[in-house]
Formats: structure tokens, C-alpha cells, sequence
């Protein structure tokens, strides 16, 4: 690997990649029409940066993990994995152990990572990012021993993935969870899960692992999550039911949900949930295990390639470390408890 030490304008990083990268991009075909277009302009960007390129699609489910897998760290100076969240999961966990630096191109339904990281979808931006940008360590959750690096969920959340129909999804996207959840709001029954946190139990009607602040898309379930810290938040749906399920995701989408009374969350860097045997658990938008299970967090397990900042500061990133920073009385107000 060619690895030069360089300070990049505002990267708070001191180590970052040498100017013409060798790129193992893993690609998801599925991806059509615009998607497939802006694919092409970001290869034709790195292509115009000096970068070496090697393309390898994927064909079916775990594809992604086993080319990860196998990636020379000795022939590539980067893995770049363009997909959704779905196929990053994959590949994260193909990188298990593995010392390549990730990239992503975002060509999926909701791209939270890349929201998360402050990446603009633009084929120039994306570009730029792999060619010139810093690599930063991340931590990655880890649920029976299988690797998420946005969220894990079970109960409600978990059964609306499970059922989301998959040709439907690839017509028409975010839609197709639309159509899940009200499908979900009559055939779920809303059974009752039990957490158990550092010596304390709690009970929940769904919970959410979250390695990551959004979810959904832009929407904000744990603010104080955050890629670069050693610690999960482990989000709780304390009321059952159909009428409690549609006031949260009203809350939700309306930015309240952090501040609802019957909504607790809780920092750690481990949880153990249980309930009906088999229920699933969801990881990044994809089932991923089943319940009972061992959620935990992993620090620093991959390298993550950053927007490279402007000169002087980014306003993404001068955004993004105001809203994680805790403030004094954060420990004071991490979880929200219901009057008693």
C-alpha cells in the first residue's frame, strides 16, 4: 500500500493516501438509470485524478463481503464500495480484520452513511473524497457477531424490513417502506422486549442499537450517536400498539422523537435484548441475525475515507461537531424516563 504523510487543508487527520490511488471498486448492478449514470461519472472523475481503477459487481446476496474479504491490501490502496447501506454492511463485514480504507459511492434507497459523514451524492464530490479524502477510524456495532455500522433493530422496525418487497423496493425506493409499515401497523403485534444494560433491565415495545445519529434517511433518532466514538445508543419504544407506533413515527419525522417522555435512550457499549424466539433483527436496512442477542460496539474497526474539508473548515463538519459535542448536563439528560 503507498501510503504518503500529508496534512490536506483543513484535515484534522496527519496520515491520508497518495495522490493516484489503486481502487478495488465493488459495484452493485442493480442500480439503474440515474444511478448507473452518476456511477459513471464518478468513475470517469477518478479516472481524470490519476486514480487506477478494477470494477467487480456483484451478482447476488454476499458477494460484497467475499470480494471485501479477499481484497489485496497489498494491490489496493482503498476499497470503494458503491451501493446502498445494504451492500456496505456487507462489505464492512468482509473487511473484518482487514486494514484496507473504505470509500463508498452512494447509489442506494437512503444512503444514511453518506449523510452521516457529510458526502454530497455528487459525482465530483464523491470523487474527490476517495482520490484526496482522510481517513478517519470508525467504530462498528456488532450484533451475534455480525458487523452494522448505522443501526441495529428489532420489534416493529425490524419486522417492516423484513417484509419490504424487495422488486418493489428497486421501483420504487423509500416507498416500498411506506407500504411495509402500514402493513406492518395491522399485521404486527407488538409483543414486549426486555433490555438489559450494565446490571439494569428495561422493557420496550421495539428498541434501536444506533452506532449512527440518523435513520430513515435524515431523520434523527439519537443525537448524541456518533461513527468516532466507543459507545452505542441504545433507543427504546417504551408504549405498545398501533396508536403509540404511528405517534413515533410522527415524532420522528417531525424531530420530536428524542423528547417524547416514553422514548429512553441510553449510552453503552453493550446490550443483550430478548424476547419471542426468532424474532429478527435488522442491521443497516438488512436482516442480520435473530433474537436472543448481543449487541456491542467494536472501536476503531475500519478505516472510513472523509469529504476532505474546505480551506480553513468545513461548514458540514463545524455542523456535525456541534450537534455530537455533549454538553455539560448531557450525562444529566441521556435517557428520557417516564413519570412514574
Amino acid at each position: 500500500m503507498v501510503w504518503r504523510k500529508q496534512q490536506p487543508v483543513g484535515c484534522r487527520t496527519v496520515t491520508g493516501l497518495s495522490s493516484e490511488r489503486r481502487l478495488l471498486i465493488i459495484f452493485n448492478p442493480k442500480a439503474g438509470g440515474r444511478r448507473r449514470r452518476r456511477f459513471e461519472a464518478v468513475l470517469a472523475e477518478l479516472r481524470r485524478l490519476g486514480c487506477e481503477l478494477e470494477i467487480r459487481e456483484t451478482g447476488r446476496r454476499g458477494d460484497a463481503e467475499q470480494l471485501a474479504a479477499s481484497a489485496d491490501p497489498t494491490r489496493y490502496d482503498a476499497l470503494v464500495v458503491a451501493g446502498g447501506d445494504g451492500t456496505i454492511n456487507e462489505a464492512v463485514n468482509g473487511l473484518n480484520g482487514a486494514h484496507l480504507p473504505l470509500a463508498i459511492v452512494p447509489l442506494g434507497t437512503a444512503n444514511i452513511l453518506a449523510a452521516e459523514i457529510g458526502l454530497d451524492t455528487d459525482p465530483c464530490s464523491v470523487a474527490r473524497t476517495i482520490a484526496l479524502g482522510c481517513p478517519r477510524p470508525i467504530s462498528v456495532g456488532l450484533a451475534n457477531g455480525r458487523r452494522f455500522i448505522l443501526m441495529a433493530g428489532t420489534g416493529f422496525d425490524a419486522h417492516v424490513v423484513q417484509s419490504v418487497d424487495l422488486a418493489l423496493k428497486r421501483w420504487v425506493g423509500k416507498g416500498a417502506y411506506a407500504i411495509s409499515i402500514l402493513r406492518q401497523l395491522f399485521a404486527f403485534d407488538f409483543p414486549e422486549y426486555v433490555v438489559r444494560i450494565d446490571g439494569q433491565t428495561w422493557k420496550a415495545a421495539s428498541v434501536l442499537v444506533a452506532n449512527a445519529h440518523y435513520y430513515g434517511g435524515r431523520f434523527v433518532c439519537a443525537p448524541a450517536a456518533d461513527l468516532r466514538t466507543p459507545s452505542l445508543e441504545v433507543c427504546m419504544f417504551e408504549h405498545r400498539g398501533r396508536l403509540s407506533a404511528i405517534g413515533y413515527a410522527l415524532a420522528l419525522f417531525t424531530g420530536r422523537l428524542p423528547g417524547l417522555r416514553s422514548y429512553r435512550i441510553v449510552s453503552s457499549d453493550k446490550v443483550q435484548i430478548s424476547g419471542g424466539d426468532g424474532e429478527p433483527v435488522q442491521g443497516d436496512g438488512d436482516i442480520i441475525t435473530h433474537l436472543d442477542a448481543t449487541i456491542e460496539v467494536v472501536p476503531e474497526a475500519i478505516n472510513l475515507l472523509y469529504p476532505p474539508p474546505a480551506a480553513g473548515a468545513s461548514e458540514v463538519e463545524e455542523r456535525r461537531d456541534a450537534l455530537v459535542t455533549p454538553s455539560p448536563e448531557s450525562d444529566q439528560i441521556a435517557a428520557y424516563t417516564p413519570p412514574r
